[in-house]
């Protein structure tokens, strides 16, 4: 065999691997595999009650998952030698991410399609396709889901105000190292802190602060939850108030970013304020306030915690978001398979829903020539 060029330190020479141990090898892995597939149709045979082989729990499967996942590791070694060796440094992580990803999804699933009430003596039943009837005559849901369209294009506001603080915390003005910390006090609170000490004591009706200047300002009766588009404004004012910040930091950076020559040149040509922003700042900023805006968006589609601890979907659900909505299926109805269904079902559409966008956002970050 001829020697390798170049630098010898980074370079694996290929083993000289037997018949038999490459057969051994492969009957460690694939003798293992068999076994997990083994394990996992008698187990799933007896959740179904085809047949009953007497298993209480899930942890044969997990057993035989975890005898699989040894042999393959120490069957990439026999079959490949030291280049199986630095396999070992990606496959135990990946079989992690199976173990705490992929089996929980497929185990969500089975509840997906069946009827499992906690309060129900009967324990967990096969529905076939009843929850996909259930969901789709729920006005309910499908109202938590028209909110989240409200409440995902508020982002555009929410984008507009954290530019403005942006620019101007960019800008030489007194006191911006105050301001940048007082800016930022929101993102250091809990959704749930802010919920509880402005949505249930300064917004309080009877006693809170701001509802006492609102009387004393001549409003009768201040209510901030009593309606349905002033509970959903306020919902929207305070989840902003959390996360403005957030994409305020990510414009900063990217303003702080850009060269102070390009404004210098702007203004030797003559160029007013309005033109150096909107012909250098704003395209230059572009993939910045893509990014922000894409991941104030995942923030979001997860909205809950503000809605469960002010309102609790009220009233009458006019301020649920679909997470809120899905934890008050499992937590006050104790409907463990719909409100798993209707996770899975919103899972899909944040997955289509975020892949158009970054497949859009790639489109207009592209360089135009």
């Amino acid at each position: 065999m001829s020697k390798p060029e170049g630098d010898y330190l980074h370079i694996v020479m290929p083993d000289q691997i037997s018949v038999k141990r490459q057969q051994l090898g492969r009957l460690i892995i694939w003798g293992s595999a068999c076994t997990l597939f083994l394990v996992v149709i008698l187990q799933s045979l007896d959740q179904v009650n085809f047949f009953s082989f007497g298993f209480e729990n899930w942890r044969p499967t997990l057993y035989a998952y975890l005898l699989w996942a040894f042999c393959l590791c120490f069957g990439q070694v026999i079959l490949y030698g030291e280049q199986g060796k630095r396999r070992l440094f990606i496959l135990p992580a990946v079989l992690f991410v199976v173990s705490v990803v992929i089996f929980p999804l497929i185990f969500a699933l089975g509840i997906a399609f069946s009827s499992w009430n906690l309060s129900s003596p009967d324990g967990r039943q096969f529905n076939g396709l009843d929850n996909v009837y259930q969901m789709w005559t729920d006005p309910f849901y499908w109202n938590a889901m028209k909110n989240m369209v409200y409440y995902t294009l508020v982002i555009l506001l929410e984008y507009i105000v954290a530019f403005g603080l942006a620019l101007l915390l960019n800008a030489q003005i007194r006191g911006r190292k105050f301001f940048r910390v007082a800016f930022l006090m929101p993102l250091m609170l809990s959704p749930v802190a802010v919920s509880w000490m402005i949505g249930k004591s300064m917004l309080e009706a009877r006693f809170g602060p701001i509802s006492r200047l609102a009387r004393e300002l001549g409003w009768d009766n201040p209510s901030f939850f009593g309606s349905p588009e002033m509970a959903r404004a306020v919902i929207m004012i305070m989840d902003a108030w959390t996360f403005i910040p957030l994409m305020m930091i990510m414009i900063l950076a990217g303003l702080q970013a850009i060269p102070k020559e390009m404004h210098e040149a702007a203004e030797v040509d003559g160029a007013s304020p309005w033109k150096k922003f909107w012909e250098i700042t704003f395209p230059l900023m572009l993939p910045v306030s893509i990014t922000a805006i894409l991941i104030r968006i995942i923030f979001k589609l997860k909205l809950a915690d503000i809605i469960i601890n002010v309102t609790s979907g009220g009233p009458g659900g006019a301020t649920d978001s679909v997470t809120s909505f899905i934890f008050r299926e499992y937590r006050d109805r104790s409907n463990v398979g719909y409100g798993t269904f209707l996770a899975i079902f919103y899972l899909i559409i944040i997955v289509i829903v975020m892949t158009i966008l970054i497949k859009l956002s790639d489109r207009w970050m592209k360089p135009r020539y």
